[in-house]
């Protein structure tokens, strides 16, 4: 027997492996294959391979991965599923059953009972599709092993309809994020405005031409290509989505807030300048660590993928569980129903929307409503809509299964957690709202800033001494306990696990500085990289110049207008995020959730410059930006891996669109504030509460102007537990990693964790149920036994659901909601018409004059 077929499972998994497993070796000397080959392969695969090997075999590649499997000898293939099976060990997005059958067939013929002949073929097939393809089906659904890199990308009618959908969508977008549930127009729904305006241009424009440094650029360089979609799809999505800084102008600038009359368009210009290429900036760094390597896998991006394939890719017409419908057909269909079926729970009969049934049987029962309620509530509620508006808040056909259950287990925890310290009245939280990110005075009214603050928003100690210490709600109280000690969580769970990666890259980036001629390409040897190749890098010297750019800008909002900001406090913001942002973009590229961690820039700046609400947003917003542009724009980035776009193409793509979307988003806000009454109010009548610019003003009060010290000693004392908590939470997980059964590779820490701090907002379990249900369905019943059909339909599922969604709502928006005709009757009325729709009831109610909390002498 040859000694490759005496290796044992154990053997593999005891190798190291580097961040990617090289396996770009020589082919051997059999290069063609015949025809007969070709059949018994297609032949094999058909009788005995699994669903993700089927669609490879029978789509549009199936000749190119046939003519590399002649190519493959046993010895190399063998060496090449076993770099990867030691690779993909601890991969959550790995499918586990092929990597069991990968190390089945590691430890030998005689294991697996085949013959000899069977057992090589499906050891070579295995790695052909490693080697030259990808090991995850669902990257396979959406990308090709093959590139052409004369298929035109940067053509000036590309550049045009990019330029006009990003000024397009993200001022909608913007108006529409301050909405609850938000509406926007994302990828996916923009590609079905991009495609027919790119093949009307394809049909009208003329062929003229010039040349510029020996190239010819032509207004109409031939059909619509899907690289000049994906081009511009990159810029419609990394553009038009909202601007992270718009929610500070918002707290800053609105009464109800700050208050503050010298925000306005200038200011409001430079820091939404700086924020974004500081953020595009970041994102140019963070490709080493978060688009090269293969196990950032990004599922975020896959559908915006999927449908560019389904519009402009040519697909042959198959039966896929019986089903023969095309991806395209499918993706109208689905999209005409969801267009058509949002009117029902939006408009016509809104409780299924808000299906809180449970508060229906007594809608004056406070405890049932605090339980159950879907607006003031909990949401422990088993069936909570019928709206895929809501259903999908989660990305539930998106995102890993591993994922969504781990955050939604850690949401149950979290929820019962809530309960239990509500009825306990920790704190006094049993006088407020039991969920909401809302700030509150001793009287149980809302917090009046107003009254305990100077003209330039730092404290006023007489003031607040004669008021009342903020309070906030149970659930908003364990956000910020569990959003605390994720921070250090995250930080020694995602060193310890992923050091050598985080390392080695570290040690990548210095070096290109020292010498601009090395490649991060040369670190990767997967076939997606090997085929960038042929396109010449974006140098890390571009991104920084950027970065110092952005910076400027920052401090040039900061030194003019009255911010009270130190430069130096945002220098050490920076510093820490950036540290921050390494763990954070990972777990994003692989989990699919991007965890906010901006709260640690509240507390340090809260130290840096105490009693300082302005000052602590404005270094805020630079943690903001780093765990959310950042990643938005590099998520981009990965997307234009999978489609092949040059780096440099995509670089000026993201620049412009950045620039253009820098305007409309003030241009945006300013809109909402002139035009919206009672903005941000949690009673205004079209949903424009604000989820974001509030939970902002409640940090900034409660670690801005009132200082942590004050909050942790006095107010909320356990809070400062949970930094310690996070530092050694993730101990006992990293023993189970490293000598528990390898099945608890699922178990995530860091996600369960996530989910706990999932509440303290208008959000709750209403939200998240109904994803954890279409979760269970799609990514793991049906991709588990019904491959093939969901590798084919599932991305394009999402996408025409979402579609149909976000189109259906805008103009319902401006039929219905603008022109208040609403439809009153029992269906519409119902969701509101008890405790849980009034928004006001707590466990313990004040009597007249009644306070609760600290006695004065005890806050100041």
């Amino acid at each position: 027997m040859a000694d490759f077929e005496k290796k044992s499972a154990a053997e593999v998994n005891t190798m190291s492996v580097d961040s990617g497993f090289d396996y770009e070796k020589k082919d051997s000397a059999n290069v063609t294959i015949s025809d007969s080959e070709k059949a018994r392969v297609i032949e094999h695969v058909l009788a005995n391979a699994t669903a993700d090997m089927m669609d490879v075999f029978q789509g549009p590649s199936a000749d190119f991965i046939i003519e590399k499997l002649g190519t493959m000898s046993v010895e190399e293939s063998f060496q090449i599923v076993q770099d990867a099976a030691a690779y993909h060990d601890d991969d959550y997005n790995f499918p586990s059953e092929t990597l069991d059958r990968m190390n089945l067939l590691l430890q030998g013929l005689e294991a697996t009972g085949l013959d000899r002949e069977t057992y090589e073929l499906e050891l070579r097939i295995e790695a052909t599709l490693i080697k030259y393809h990808s090991p995850y089906p669902e990257v396979r659904a959406v990308c090709d092993p093959t590139d052409d890199p004369t298929i035109p990308v940067e053509t000036i009618r590309a550049y045009f309809l990019g330029c006009v959908w990003v000024a397009i969508g993200s001022f909608i977008n913007e108006v529409f994020d301050e909405r609850q549930p938000s509406l926007s127009l994302e990828s996916t729904v923009l590609q079905l405005l991009l495609y027919p305006c790119g093949k009307f241009l394809q049909y009208t424009l003329p062929d003229w031409s010039f040349t510029f440094r020996g190239k010819r650029h032509s207004l109409n360089p031939g059909p619509w290509s899907y690289k000049e979609q994906m081009f511009a799809t990159v810029m419609v999505n990394v553009g038009s989505g909202s601007s992270n800084f718009m929610g500070y102008v918002l707290t800053m600038k609105l009464d109800r807030f700050f208050g503050r009359a010298w925000v306005d368009f200038g200011f409001a210009f430079l820091m939404n300048f700086s924020t974004q290429f500081f953020g595009f900036g970041l994102a140019g760094l963070l490709r080493r660590w978060c688009i090269y390597p293969v196990k950032s896998v990004w599922p975020t991006v896959l559908p915006t993928l999927a449908l560019n394939r389904a519009l402009l890719m040519p697909e042959k017409k198959k039966s896929i569980n019986g089903w023969n419908i095309t991806r395209y057909r499918f993706f109208f269909l689905c999209f005409v129903i969801s267009f058509v079926y949002f009117w029902i729970p939006s408009v016509l009969f809104g409780a299924l929307s808000t299906f809180n049934w449970m508060t229906w049987i007594a809608p004056k029962h406070k405890v049932l409503a605090i339980v159950t309620g879907s607006f003031l509530g909990l949401g422990f509620n088993p069936v909570t809509t019928f709206d895929w508006a809501v259903a999908s808040y989660s990305k539930p056909l998106v995102v890993p299964f591993f994922s969504t259950v781990n955050r939604y287990i850690g949401t149950i925890i979290g929820g019962l957690i809530v309960l239990g310290m509500y009825w306990q009245n920790y704190r006094w939280t049993g006088y407020l709202p039991i969920n909401t990110n809302s700030v509150y005075a001793h009287d149980g009214k809302r917090y009046n800033l107003s009254r305990i603050i100077r003209e330039d928003a730092t404290l006023d100690h007489e003031k607040y001494a004669a008021y009342s210490p903020p309070y906030i709600s149970m659930g908003n109280l364990l956000t910020n306990g569990a959003g605390f000690a994720l921070y250090t969580f995250v930080f020694v769970y995602i060193f310890a696990t992923e050091w050598k990666v985080i390392k080695e890259s570290v040690m990548d980036f210095f070096a290109s500085l020292r010498n601009r001629k090395l490649s991060t390409y040369d670190r990767f040897q997967d076939p997606m990289t090997r085929m960038m190749r042929a396109y010449p890098e974006v140098p890390d010297w571009w991104f920084l110049i950027i970065l110092a750019l952005s910076f400027a800008f920052g401090i040039i909002a900061c030194t003019v207008y009255p911010t009270t900001t130190p430069v130096w406090g945002l220098i050490i913001i920076i510093v820490m995020s950036i540290i921050m942002m390494i763990p954070g973009a990972l777990i994003y590229a692989v989990t699919g959730y991007q965890l906010m961690m901006s709260n640690l820039a509240v507390i340090i700046t809260g130290y840096m410059v105490p009693e300082n609400g302005i000052a602590n947003m404005m270094c805020r917003v630079y943690g903001y930006n780093t765990d959310e542009r950042a990643e938005s724009f590099i998520s981009d980035q990965k997307m234009g891996h999978y489609a092949k776009l040059p780096p440099r193409a995509l670089f000026r793509g993201q620049l412009l669109a950045t620039f253009i979307q820098t305007f409309t988003t003030v241009g945006a806000v300013n809109f909402l504030m002139n035009t919206v009454p009672d903005l941000c109010s949690q009673t205004q009548a079209n949903k424009f509460i604000c989820v974001f610019p509030n939970s902002l003003y409640s940090a900034s009060l409660l670690y801005g102007v009132i200082g942590p010290q004050r909050t942790f000693n006095q107010i909320y004392p356990l809070l400062k537990y949970a930094f310690l908590i996070g530092a050694v939470g993730p101990l006992p997980f990293l023993a189970l990693r490293k000598w528990g059964p390898k099945k608890l590779k699922y178990v995530h820490p860091v996600l369960l964790l996530n989910g706990i701090s999932r509440w303290g907002s208008t959000y709750n379990l209403s939200y998240y149920t109904p994803g954890f249900y279409l979760s269970f369905a799609f990514m793991y019943y049906i991709r588990r036994y019904y491959l093939a059909w969901w590798t084919k339909y599932n991305y394009i599922l999402t996408s025409a659901l979402t579609a149909g969604v976000a189109f259906s709502g805008i103009l319902i928006f401006c039929a219905v909601t603008i022109t208040q005709s609403d439809i009153s009757w029992w269906g519409n009325n119902v969701p509101t018409a008890g405790v849980d729709g009034k928004k006001i009831a707590t466990l313990y109610t004040l009597g007249e004059g009644e306070t609760f909390g600290l006695a004065p002498g005890e806050f100041y």
